[in-house]
């Protein structure tokens, strides 16, 4: 009996987290987000050899285009309305103001506090990307996808 109630409740989740709720696509683009991170730091660790500038440039390309697709695919269901093209044009294109606007903001924080401490700014880079990938969250969802 537990065990078909735990069966039942997993069914009802799983089912849940394949829906297009918001919250639903915002864990799925976690998840898509974490294991594109995971291919970035596996591209970056086996061409530093070649240069780390090489290495982040490739990484952050590759694991950029991993991460569209996985959203257009998966995070989004949106495969049949969207193309490859557009999802990457756009995609990318959300991922380098992305980076702009949080390599800004680190710079804002090392300009208007120079002396904070290591975990300081360990939350502040985390706060930061925290907030670019809502905002990515929300425009791939509202405008891409």
């Amino acid at each position: 009996m537990l065990r078909t109630e735990w069966l039942d409740r997993l069914a009802r989740v799983t089912q849940y987290l394949r829906g297009d709720h918001a919250f639903a696509q915002l864990i799925r683009f976690t998840l898509v987000g974490g294991s594109s991170n995971i291919a970035y730091v596996l591209l970056f660790t086996a061409m530093n050899g070649i240069g780390p500038l090489v290495a982040h440039i490739t990484g952050s390309i590759v694991s950029t285009v991993i991460a569209n697709e996985l959203h257009r695919q998966l995070t989004f269901h949106a495969a049949g309305r969207v193309g490859w093209v557009t999802a990457q044009w756009e995609g990318g294109g959300l991922a380098l103001i992305g980076l702009l606007i949080s390599t800004a903001a680190l710079a804002g924080v090392e300009f208007w506090a120079p002396g904070i401490g290591e975990t300081a700014q360990a939350g502040a880079v985390i706060a930061i990307m925290a907030a670019v990938g809502g905002m990515r969250f929300l425009a791939l969802r509202g405008f891409v996808f």
